[in-house]
């Protein structure tokens, strides 16, 4: 399908991204392209004016940042996984990054532009939920800092203002086991089911892709790894509290199962 009429703006920095963003509330940014143009054909979306931020140099970088490792928004997927830093200091989000799509996808999609839009089969908010990041949000007033828990209130929605840009993302150095784990019909494909389990402070943190509306923290599991439970026992938990859509690609139950099966899988990578 053909999109709705729609301006378009290419700027050459936040502020003046944030002033078109001010000036048309029904302005989009673009960066990478990948999640908002197809939806824009469907006419899901249909924004007045399209917002290029793309080429925004300053906000694409990888560098370590006392504990933690500040990631640019508009950092493409291929360089999170090219950045031998990233490899060392938060290797489950360089590995990640080499699983999404196809390489013209990762070549121009962005790390920022999967989180703003919130897509709950994607691969990179549940592995960012999972970390417990820190999202930085720039507006005229200055920035804030989003945690990751807050970050997806529902079903294509981030917790971003309509005149907010997302300027970076920081995750916390990870010296610890980890380990994703998705099921795909086909290797570039939206995850029917995708678990991510990161090691951290004597446990493990373990989020969901694509059994919700949003991204989320397997809590049962979590629940049942602190309390003694082997990877086995605690991942018969894993579908607590979801609501795992049906589709052409798996039904609810065949989600739960395949869950159950996947974390089971991702905590005995991860505790190993």
């Amino acid at each position: 399908m053909i999109p709705a009429a729609f301006e378009y703006e290419r700027v050459d920095s936040v502020e003046s991204a944030i002033t078109a963003l001010q000036a048309d509330e029904g302005a989009k940014l673009l960066a990478g392209g990948h999640s908002l143009l197809p939806q824009m054909k469907l006419r899901f979306v249909m924004p007045t004016k399209l917002v290029d931020i793309g080429r925004l140099r300053d906000v694409s970088y990888i560098r370590e940042d006392s504990d933690a490792v500040a990631i640019g928004a508009l950092t493409r997927y291929h360089d999170l996984q090219a950045s031998d830093a990233l490899r060392e200091l938060c290797p489950i989000v360089a590995s990640v990054a080499g699983q999404v799509g196809d390489p013209q996808v990762r070549h121009m999609g962005t790390i920022g532009g999967s989180v703003a839009h919130a897509d709950p089969a994607g691969d990179m908010p549940s592995v960012l939920l999972a970390l417990g990041a820190t999202f930085v949000a720039t507006g005229s007033g200055g920035s804030r800092e989003v945690a990751a828990g807050d970050m997806f209130p529902g079903l294509f929605q981030s917790a971003l203002a309509n005149d907010e840009v997302l300027t970076e993302i920081r995750v916390p150095k990870t010296a610890g086991g980890w380990s994703y784990q998705k099921f795909t019909r086909r290797a570039m494909d939206w995850a029917v089911v995708g678990v991510a389990a990161v090691r951290m402070n004597g446990s493990a943190n373990v989020s969901l892709t694509n059994m919700g509306l949003t991204p989320m923290r397997a809590s049962g599991v979590e629940e049942a790894l602190a309390g003694g439970a082997d990877p086995a026992t605690a991942a018969e938990r894993a579908d607590e509290g979801s609501a795992p859509p049906s589709d052409s690609f798996g039904s609810e139950e065949y989600r739960r199962a395949l869950s159950k099966v996947l974390v089971r899988r991702a905590l005995e990578e991860a505790l190993a």
